[in-house]
């Protein structure tokens, strides 16, 4: 099937701005809400929390709206409905998998998140006489997404060296050693945004013979992907990063390892015939897509990809570095204040839109609830999924991240540094209080929709972020 084509994204630009991170790169849903303040009023919402959940584009959002009429269960309708949306549904494989340069004959299955994608491909591992074929390598700055599938096969983790170039001396021992079937890393880290060197790790990894699986949930929203040029094995991200809605993930990679694995989830459309006490199961995504699919998260990523795949390069990049420059100059010129990161010869080029930083004398909780009450601005606190990452940089009880993206402006990282610096100088507005582990304005007297269920520090927290 061909693949789809559609109008070229919104996007906006001004060529007489000073700095090209001035105005959003692109139009993103909820881009002028407005926040209430706990000392009252409103505030143009400050989304710096893109790495979490980025929001909608709005090309993404109007996609919805034109595709949502014709939903309807996909594969073996004959419907009108249900021909159009299975038309989608497989369509949005040739738009994903061109998105990041796949090979013809890789397989593309949507699954629920990376997390899901990955604990797939743990199921599909190669074995041998009954027996796991190897090992999985996995340094320990990765998000658990990355890190948790892997504890449940025959595994071995490197822990990090203080400079990258260490680092991959340390994997390239690792792997020479013998016994590694896959080697599992991350694009960039969730927790500072470092970008790690996908091809070289990957020629590592083959020089060994493994293969390589890259987490790209946090790269593939902010850097180009070229699956077949660099030679990556396996791939997978996440559609709520990536500026769509409903939260479909992805893993894009070889066939024969899926073909042969152990179907994801057992049931309806995963098999070619089942009997009462037996299965043929099918090959291909059927295999690992079993029951009703996110039909509406797998076409929304597809056309996210597809809007992505049309920003000119440089300006993307320009924008993004304008932003993450400004923020980190700003954030160092504060007493107290440490931005940190993994590796100390990491270039500022190789990061994408992820600062993180931490306050002397304050709990990361307590200055994100103060920044969202009382500036409006939303950022991340915690230890993001990281664990052993952030207990290994000296922050056992979590940090601060800021992340942004195309609908980011550099507002928002001044109003940041802003936010930051009164806190400093004026202390707290308000009094905090911890509510089910979470720190939250005391009487908080605010207002939301009334179709919100609960309001903020009224319900539990898991202690990091899903990302």
């Amino acid at each position: 099937m061909s693949t789809a084509t559609f109008t070229s994204p919104e996007l906006r630009h001004d060529d007489s701005l000073l700095s090209p991170a001035a105005r959003p790169l692109a139009a993103v849903t909820g881009a002028e809400l407005q926040a209430p303040l706990i000392q009252g009023g409103h505030v143009r919402y400050a989304n710096l929390d893109y790495g979490a959940s980025a929001p909608a584009l709005t090309v993404v959002s109007a996609y919805l709206n034109e595709v949502l009429p014709y939903y309807a269960s996909v594969h073996r309708g004959a419907g009108y409905a249900s021909q159009i949306s299975t038309s989608v549904y497989e369509n949005a494989r040739n738009i994903v998998r061109d998105f990041v340069g796949g090979r013809a004959e890789d397989t593309v299955i949507f699954t629920r998140n990376t997390t899901d994608s990955l604990n797939l491909l743990a199921g599909c591992l190669p074995v041998v006489d009954g027996h796991p074929a190897g090992e999985v390598l996995y340094l320990d700055i990765e998000h658990h997404a990355n890190l948790l599938p892997w504890q449940h096969v025959p595994h071995r983790s490197i822990v990090a060296a203080p400079t990258l170039a260490e680092t991959i001396a340390n994997v390239r021992e690792a792997l020479a050693q013998g016994g590694v079937s896959l080697l599992a890393v991350t694009g960039a880290s969730n927790v500072t945004g470092e970008i790690l060197p996908v091809k070289e790790l990957t020629a590592l990894a083959h020089q060994y013979g493994a293969r390589i699986v890259v987490d790209a949930a946090q790269l593939a929203p902010h850097r180009s992907v070229d699956i077949a040029a660099a030679d990556i094995d396996y791939l997978v991200f996440s559609g709520h990063k990536l500026y769509a809605p409903f939260g479909a993930g992805v893993l894009v990679g070889r066939p024969d390892w899926l073909d042969a694995g152990t179907p994801h989830l057992a049931g309806g459309g995963a098999v070619r015939e089942a009997r009462l006490d037996s299965v043929t199961w099918a090959t291909g995504p059927a295999r690992h897509e079993g029951g009703s699919p996110n039909v509406l998260g797998a076409a929304t990523l597809a056309r996210a990809t597809q809007v992505i795949a049309e920003l000119d390069q440089d300006e993307w990049h320009a924008h993004e570095s304008a932003i993450r420059t400004h923020l980190v100059e700003g954030l160092k010129g504060i007493e107290g204040v440490t931005v940190h990161q993994i590796f100390s010869d990491t270039d500022p080029a190789d990061t994408i839109g992820v600062v993180n930083f931490s306050l002397e004398g304050y709990d990361a909780g307590l200055v994100a609830a103060y920044l969202a009450a009382e500036h409006g601005i939303g950022l991340r606190d915690g230890r993001f999924c990281a664990h052993p990452l952030l207990k290994r940089l000296g922050l056992p009880s979590g940090s601060l991240r800021a992340s942004f993206g195309l609908g980011s402006r550099l507002e928002d990282a001044t109003r940041l540094i802003a936010g930051i610096k009164a806190l400093k100088i004026e202390g707290l507005g308000w009094d905090y209080v911890v509510d089910s582990g979470r720190w939250v304005p005391a009487n908080d007297h605010r207002t939301y929709p009334h179709w919100a269920p609960n309001t903020p520090g009224t319900a539990g927290a898991a202690p990091c972020s899903t990302d």
